[in-house]
């Protein structure tokens, strides 16, 4: 009886560990479901995840008496209330950030009316950044700090929308460089045209001495178009000092249907490299800007590793675990010399 006790005591203690990381994973979508008081529907990706991490607490679960499983299963209520709690007693609680704290294998993200859980690829090159160095200064400017030192650098993205820009005011307000946005195709007419202040911000990023790099937004159905673009933008770089990189933009548009909403991700892919290839042979930097569904649903990253990554993600926690040199963290800056939001960022290198 004594050795049966003990034996049931480290199943109970191996069942924890076991049920903290895994077990949870059902308890977790009930609770949530709960916590969230609507009928989401989340995809049948996470719920295949959560069969195949039960099957092994099962097969432990089993071999324990009623009274130990009776344990097990109450302490791991216990712990889920207190998870629970630890998020609804916070500031402004975030039901995605909740799921993803429970999730640290996937990326979760909101899309088309469901939690997309994303598998992290672990083929791709990750970053070294620990997330305890991203602090958010006085101004709720982030930084990167490494030994009280900040090794990130401070940077914005402009376009028409900023109107006109005091650049030598930017300048003093710490701001190293400005990703501006030299044009773009129309999502529905296929024209491409210059942004009407690229000219304007160029010269007078130049002259305050903010270093500056572009972006296009592509509305490229085919390679041939996306060549196209880049040519475009290579022969409005000549009268500039450009050291940053060239960016390719490949949001999806969510107010109308893009010309460019239906392409696969095979073919979106090799748009991007075909772009990208062509900047990279006139001597610039290509980079390739989107967010977590960009970078999971519509390209191919694999394919990408070669590129230089800007990723867009609006919060104080920096949610992507692929390496990244610019993190876009906020649409609503606030920066000297320029009237209204302006786009946030920080890099993790400069050029």
């Amino acid at each position: 009886m004594e050795r049966r006790r003990d034996k049931g005591l480290i199943a109970v203690v191996i069942i924890m560990s076991i049920v903290t990381l895994a077990s949870l994973a059902l308890v977790v979508f009930i609770g949530f479901m709960w916590y969230q008081s609507s009928n989401k529907q989340v995809e049948l990706t996470a719920q295949e995840e959560v069969d195949v991490v039960q099957e092994p607490v099962v097969e432990v679960m089993n071999v324990l008496t009623e009274e130990e499983r009776t344990q097990v299963t109450e302490e791991a209520r216990i712990s889920f209330k207190e998870e629970m709690k630890s998020f609804l007693t916070v500031e402004n609680p975030s039901t995605v950030r909740m799921i993803r704290s429970f999730f640290p294998e996937n990326l979760v993200f909101y899309d088309d009316k469901t939690y997309v859980f994303a598998p992290v690829n672990d083929s791709l090159k990750k970053h070294n950044l620990k997330h305890a160095n991203l602090v958010e200064n006085d101004k709720g400017e982030m930084e990167y700090i490494e030994e009280g030192v900040v090794t990130s650098h401070k940077g914005i993205d402009v376009s028409k929308y900023q109107g006109k820009i005091d650049w030598k005011a930017v300048k003093e307000d710490g701001v190293e460089y400005a990703f501006i946005r030299l044009g773009l195709r129309g999502y529905e007419s296929g024209k491409v045209v210059l942004d009407e202040y690229y000219k304007q911000n160029m010269r007078g990023a130049n002259e305050a001495g903010v270093k500056a790099g572009v972006y296009f937004f592509t509305q490229a159905i085919t390679e041939e178009e996306a060549i196209e673009e880049a040519e475009f933008v290579i022969e409005n770089l000549a009268d500039y000092d450009v050291p940053y990189p060239v960016v390719m933009d490949v949001e999806m548009i969510t107010s109308g249907d893009g010309r460019a909403n239906h392409l696969s991700m095979e073919e979106r892919t090799k748009i991007c490299i075909a772009f990208c290839e062509t900047i990279k042979n006139a001597g610039y930097t290509p980079m390739i800007y989107g967010n977590v569904k960009c970078f999971v649903r519509m390209l191919d990253m694999t394919q990408l590793e070669a590129y230089e990554k800007w990723y867009a993600f609006y919060d104080d926690y920096l949610y992507f675990p692929y390496d990244v040199s610019v993190w876009q963290y906020s649409e609503s800056g606030s920066v000297k010399g320029i009237k209204g939001d302006v786009d946030m960022n920080i890099s993790f290198k400069t050029w």
